[in-house]
């Protein structure tokens, strides 16, 4: 997570997608030791981009 947001700089969208993400993630992780989790890691990445570019007011 970027290094200045706090999950209260989410919107409420934003925190449904990230939850659902990062269950998306935990089920995959239950497949396997090999399992690549990198899309669904850029796509929170891409979230919080967004959130850090709106609370900065850029």
């Amino acid at each position: 997570m970027a290094k200045d947001l706090n999950f209260s700089d989410f919107t409420l969208g934003e925190k449904a997608r990230i939850v659902g993400l990062v269950a998306r993630m935990g089920k995959r992780g239950l497949a396997g030791d090999t399992v690549d989790l990198s899309d669904l890691k850029k796509r929170v990445e891409r979230i919080e981009k967004n959130a850090e570019r709106r609370k900065n007011g850029k």
